[in-house]
């Protein structure tokens, strides 16, 4: 997935963005224009100009509902009826969002009735448009034609990881061009393989090529440095694999990382003392009220635990884990599983895991299990968003066999994560490998809105029962 900025999205999805919003914003300014007409329920008339703005506000507040529901998610594998049972819950919750704001609009507030039509009027349009862009394949307008320098194995990874539509959604590619230093094994097998015998600037120009990835195993002497630069002046964008796969996947590909390319590459900056202290307090403040809010939930889980296996039962498990630079903590948690859980030793949670308990699957499938580690975060030991803090009887071994993987401690844990997000549970060492990919790209790319948008996409996970 590409950086969650909106000048990376791909023409197709801004536009959708941009065409919900007037949409939304027309069912509200529809709605009043037809009950002048009708009279069917008594108001105040109000001026276009104030019904513009309300309608805006309307259906910015849609377009956030949907966004924290994932029906802005490029990828979202949906069919019409689950999109129209997210647009439902959308358009319900900004209704009473809408409702709430309402009377500080004073004597031209809405009456609650066209504020009502108007959300019915939303779902329809919105739903018939949703439908018009699954028939059309809206999000195909405008991808970028790219053409891969390399058939080796560093540019097989473009077509073993990016394999099906869904991945290449905002880009084409034209083709593998055949580089001398190509290892043959593990190199590309289906995809269309290409030799440029004359000039790689023509070429590009006469096919249309938006962007050339620069993915051969050998550069050294291999490299057509000046045909790339004639490329570049004449617009068309060179991009490093590593870049390209950032890019287009939300991850990075330890396989293939080189020091040089972490030294200049912008992000990973983890130091900043003031931006540590407010993530400290932001952490807090959000953990206190989010006790506040869940503490009848925490309450009837720890009866039902109590129910399930008797009153002996312990309620909470506590596990130590490797937290921010290597320092390890007690984490605490809703138990899960059975006590003798791990009478053969620690283990590795799977997604369906025979261990644990009537009552733990289904805390464990809404993540009430991790409401316990509110504590955590308010002590500091953890952050809302995060890299998933793993135990040292795994960590040690971890570190040994998987590059980069000690980086994740560079940052505090989290009670979710980019990974949690992009990835299910794993129990196999190449899990713990992909996982790492995105644990990294979250750390390059670290920011409020990058943890802001993972917080929402997490309401996303816990309302639909898809906890990873």
């Amino acid at each position: 997935m590409s950086s969650p900025k909106f000048r990376d999205l791909s023409t197709g999805s801004k536009s959708l963005v941009l065409l919900e919003l007037c949409l939304f914003a027309g069912s509200l300014i529809l709605t009043v224009y037809l009950n002048s007409l009708f009279l069917l329920v008594e108001h105040k008339d109000i001026p276009i100009n104030i019904l513009v703005i309300y309608g805006i506000i309307f259906a910015f507040v849609v377009q956030l509902s949907s966004l924290a529901l994932g029906l802005y998610n490029s990828k979202l594998r949906e069919n019409f009826r689950g999109i129209i049972r997210r647009l439902l819950v959308s358009v319900a919750i900004a209704f009473f969002i809408v409702t709430l704001i309402n009377p500080f609009y004073g004597e031209q507030s809405l009456a609650v009735e066209i504020l009502a039509m108007a959300s019915f009027f939303g779902l329809i349009i919105g739903s018939s448009f949703r439908y018009f862009t699954l028939q059309v394949d809206f999000f195909g307008f405008n991808k970028r034609h790219v053409l891969v320098l390399g058939s080796g194995e560093r540019a097989s990874i473009i077509e073993k990881r990016m394999r099906r539509d869904v991945d290449r959604q905002s880009f084409y590619v034209h083709g593998f061009v055949v580089m001398d230093g190509d290892t043959e094994h593990g190199g590309i097998v289906n995809e269309n393989r290409l030799i440029i015998e004359g000039s790689l600037v023509n070429y590009a120009l006469e096919h249309d090529i938006d962007e050339i990835v620069v993915a051969n195993d050998e550069r050294r002497g291999n490299l057509p440095v000046d045909e790339l630069f004639a490329c570049k002046i004449r617009g068309v964008e060179i991009t490093e694999i590593l870049d390209f796969i950032e890019r287009e996947t939300g991850q990075i590909a330890v396989n293939l990382i080189y020091p040089s390319w972490v030294i200049y590459s912008n992000g990973f900056a983890s130091g900043n003392h003031l931006r540590n202290t407010l993530d400290w307090i932001f952490n807090a403040t959000m953990g206190v009220v989010l006790f506040l809010v869940a503490w009848p939930i925490m309450l009837i889980t720890a009866i039902l635990i109590k129910l399930d296996e008797g009153l002996s039962a312990p309620i909470f498990y506590f596990q130590e884990r490797v937290g921010l630079d290597g320092q390890a903590f007690n984490i605490i948690k809703f138990r899960s599983m059975r006590i003798d859980a791990e009478k053969n030793g620690a283990q590795m949670a799977s997604e369906n895991d025979d261990r644990t308990t009537k009552i733990g699957k289904f805390i464990r499938k809404y993540r009430i299990d991790e409401l316990p580690q509110i504590l955590n975060v308010i002590r500091g030991d953890m952050g809302f968003v995060g890299p998933r803090p793993e135990r040292p009887e795994f960590v040690q071994q971890l570190i040994k066999n998987l590059p980069y993987y000690n980086e994740r401690h560079n940052v505090k844990p989290g009670l979710t994560g980019w990974a949690q997000l992009k990835y299910p549970y794993g129990v196999t060492e190449e899990d713990s490998l992909e996982k790492l990919k995105y644990d990294l790209y979250y750390i390059k790319h670290r920011s409020f809105l990058l943890d802001l948008l993972i917080l929402i996409r997490t309401v996303e996970i816990v309302l639909f029962g898809k906890g990873r």
